[in-house]
């Protein structure tokens, strides 16, 4: 359905600098509003959620809110460049536009087979006092959330050093804090610890996605998108500012496993990446409304996506006869690829050459074994393998594989963030889907470059994490895009039952979804004992309609997702025993029958907490009782008829 744009016309065109730059940048006319002190407010189209910018004695500002209670308090825009010029500080209005989009479109693959993009959008252009170089702001106001970003607006280059920009939280907020994929530490926003090494960024920092709760019962996620040319961003304490954050630009990458770059030159007009803060009036609302990063990247830039296919992955060990007793295991249990890990080609940290396997695998023979059963293959590498991304990449096309794996991706500045899309760019070009893992941080791109089908960032679950970090993750590094989890199935190390290892499929968004972590097939030999396989089988990784039922950050949650006719419910708890009252008003109308994987008589450990499977008729008027043990959970598929 074609969008509706309703600008404002309330001048004649005016500054020809100023037009030509946004012009370049697709931004169309701009009209005059000469004022040293102004304000103005995009509200969304359902009226719920409204930001606000304001210009006061030169200084930027903005604010936001939901339903009239604040999610964010006056607090500070503007950039700073490398010879110490600050936009936003002394800045007189010269020209602004208004409208509003409501549209929807179709992603290859999602949480939702269909997004609505509605929003009110207001954008600022000012002149920097000091310098007269033009800049401006565009801020955007949806059902789901609000964002903004910074667009520089004369032609030629700029050198940015940092960004002014805050987040001043009302009292009593708390920030969901975590780094370099450690556990979350709920913490004022002023408490965030002070992290770092001598080669790495230092401070009071923490990664985005960042979940914040609100004494008013809110609940927000600060996130950034369309991220292109431009660092990473993590927010910092501010000393002496108990309810601040601020926005910091990294100069290292993560771990300080690259160069230093401590600015970035760009060519103007540029815009910065998207500042987003994703709402939701109760938990279980912010996790539906997570499709806001998409909204705000770019639509797709690859013409053909027919080859790019989400699934489920079986990790082999490394050999040829694992190789083809794995391509075999995806086949009778319902997967779609196999994949080598590390390893493959060598010691990961030492090999440099990822064209040769190591002599127990003979990889032609299985990607043949595996394309002739329509199995897909793919291969881990390090990035200190990756000299010629062009020629490996077409090298393992020529072999028949299906994607990359890469490890030990550690973005952060500009030149990280550059060369990821790159990565990206060119495993499209070879029709290759690209899964980043370790320390990168979603940006909305998976968009752009729908074979960036996956990405980790996130402590993992081969950690074998708490069960209160398992309920935490859908609520803030999940809300940013996807996220690679590997399912633990059937491990005694796990310190969860089985059942919630289980409903993490549907829980999660994660549409490269590598199951059975840590197991070889011979695991499973004997099925009954290992009553969640079906659920494996079935349950797919995208969807075409997703809803939140019930949840609290670091509590529980539960998630029903459809794809065609079949709905599948997955629900996890903490390390306390609950149960939840689940109404199945989603369904449609007519019998389902339920099929319920729950847990058991809790054994002595979370792991040894045995599958109950049982089965019952439901209807959309059903209330389903969900029980579930200590570091539980429940997994229940409804098909129609």
């Amino acid at each position: 359905m074609p969008g509706r744009q309703e600008p404002s016309r309330r001048g004649v065109l005016k500054g020809a600098a100023v037009t030509a730059a946004t012009a370049a940048l697709g931004i169309g006319s701009t009209y005059p509003a000469e004022a040293a002190d102004a304000s103005v407010t995009a509200t969304s189209l359902d009226g719920a959620t409204s930001i606000t910018m304001s210009l006061t004695g030169g200084s930027l500002q903005w604010s936001a809110r939901r339903n009239g209670a604040t999610v964010v308090a006056s607090s500070a825009m503007g950039l700073r460049l490398s010879d110490g010029t600050t936009f936003g500080t002394d800045a007189v209005l010269t020209n602004y536009q208004h409208w509003h989009v409501d549209t929807t479109w179709n992603p290859l693959y999602g949480r939702n087979a269909t997004v609505s993009d509605a929003y009110q959008e207001m954008r600022w252009n000012l002149r920097d006092n000091r310098t007269s170089i033009n800049f401006g702001v565009q801020i955007r106001a949806y059902a789901t959330g609000i964002a903004f970003r910074y667009v520089l607006l004369d032609s030629g280059t700029a050198t940015i050093a940092g960004e002014l920009t805050t987040f001043v939280f009302p009292d009593g907020t708390l920030v969901y804090s975590a780094r370099d994929e450690d556990d979350y530490n709920p913490v004022a926003p002023g408490s965030i610890p002070s992290t770092g090494t001598s080669s790495t960024d230092t401070g009071p920092l923490t990664d985005l996605p960042l979940t914040a709760t609100y004494s008013s019962g809110l609940i927000a996620c600060v996130c950034e998108s369309a991220r292109a040319n431009y660092p990473r961003t993590m927010l910092s304490s501010v000393s002496g500012q108990p309810n601040t954050l601020a926005a910091y630009l990294m100069r290292h990458t993560a771990r300080g496993s690259g160069p230093v770059q401590t600015t970035s030159t760009v060519t103007t007009p540029f815009a910065t990446s998207w500042r987003a803060v994703v709402i939701g009036s109760t938990h279980a609302e912010l996790v539906d409304n997570a499709e806001l990063v998409l909204n705000l990247a770019p639509p797709a830039a690859l013409a053909d996506t027919s080859w790019i296919k989400p699934g489920k992955v079986f990790r082999c060990n490394l050999t040829t006869r694992d190789g083809l007793a794995g391509v075999d295991f995806a086949v009778a249990r319902g997967l779609q690829y196999i994949e080598y890990d590390s390893g493959w080609y060598g010691p990961e940290h030492t090999s440099t050459d990822a064209t040769q396997p190591i002599p127990a695998i003979d990889m032609p023979k299985v990607i043949s074994y595996a394309a002739g059963k329509g199995i897909g293959v793919i291969l881990y590498v390090n990035p200190m393998a990756i000299s010629s991304p062009d020629s490996l990449f077409a090298l393992y096309r020529s072999w028949g594989v299906a994607g990359v794996k890469l490890g030990f991706i550690n973005d952060g500045t500009q030149a990280m963030t550059n060369q990821i899309i790159a990565w990206a760019r060119t495993a499209a070009t070879h029709k290759l889907l690209i899964d980043m893992h370790d320390d990168v941080r979603p940006f909305g791109y998976e968009r752009t470059y729908p074979n960036w089908i996956s990405m980790e960032g996130v402590r993992g679950n081969e950690h074998f994490p708490t069960a209160t970090h398992n309920v935490t993750l859908p609520f803030a590094r999940n809300i940013g895009g996807p996220m690679d989890y590997t399912i633990c199935y059937g491990q005694s190390r796990d310190r969860t039952t089985n059942a919630h290892q289980m409903a993490m499929a549907a829980v999660y968004y994660q549409p490269l979804n590598f199951l059975y972590w840590y197991s070889t097939p011979s695991q499973y030999s004997t099925p009954s004992n290992w009553p969640g396989l079906p659920w494996f089988d079935a349950i797919p990784t995208v969807w075409d309609q997703s809803r939140t039922l019930a949840g609290s950050i670091g509590e529980y949650i539960a998630v029903a997702r459809r794809s065609g006719t079949t709905w599948y419910l997955g629900a996890m708890t903490n390390e306390t025993a609950r149960t939840l009252s689940i109404p199945l008003s989603f369904l449609g109308s007519g019998t389902y029958t339920a099929t319920i994987y729950a847990d058991g008589t809790p054994g002595s450990s979370p792991y040894q907490t045995p599958v109950a499977v049982s089965t019952r008729t439901v209807t959309s008027s059903t209330t389903l009782r969900v029980a579930m043990a200590p570091a539980g959970g429940q997994a229940v598929v409804l098909s129609h008829g």
